[in-house]
């Protein structure tokens, strides 16, 4: 149940982000190139939002496979030595998410205690800036579920895009398409 709903709040915020994002900078270009005006806070606002949309689409690339690997190294060792290896990437990639996050949180806390705001809109810079906490907790639920996997015996390492494969197929599709008109 909690995976489903993460992963729907994970789909629908990049859904929005990215529209919103997108309609943001149109609006914005119609309005500097064709009215010789424009808003300043749009580039701002799009920067901050263009950083949630990275973090979500990191945890969501993670779930989903689709980061590139190179994992060449990794795929000649047996199923066993691989699991062994994913676990302590999957350890270290927690401890990196641990410290951004312990820092975050640091910094997160001065920024509020200060009170500063953002440059061009008035919002608190730490509300604007709280997608670190938000962006390494969700990668790190989604690294803790592929070390659980990988523990249980259901993946042998992360789920990653091959992309000579994929470029592979093309082209013995193209070369069936050529052979029959």
């Amino acid at each position: 149940m909690f995976l489903r709903v993460l992963s729907q709040v994970e789909e629908a915020l990049i859904s929005l982000l990215l529209i919103a994002t997108t309609l943001l900078v149109f609006l914005d270009v119609v309005m500097r190139f064709g009215f010789n005006t424009g808003f300043m806070w749009t580039q701002e606002l799009t920067l901050h939002m263009s950083a949630w949309f990275v973090l979500f689409g990191t945890s969501y690339g993670i779930k989903v496979g689709s980061h590139i690997g190179v994992d060449a190294f990794v795929k000649l060792f047996p199923r066993g030595m691989r699991r062994l290896i994913t676990c302590v990437a999957c350890i270290l990639s927690l401890c990196y998410c641990g410290l951004i996050l312990y820092g975050s949180w640091i910094y997160l806390a001065k920024m509020k205690k200060i009170g500063i705001e953002l440059e061009d809109l008035p919002i608190p810079t730490w509300l604007a800036h709280g997608m670190l906490l938000v962006g390494f907790s969700f990668i790190s639920i989604r690294i803790l579920l592929l070390l659980w996997q990988v523990v249980i015996d259901e993946a042998d390492g992360f789920r990653h895009v091959d992309e000579a494969k994929e470029s592979m197929e093309i082209v013995e599709e193209l070369k069936e398409e050529e052979v029959t008109p």
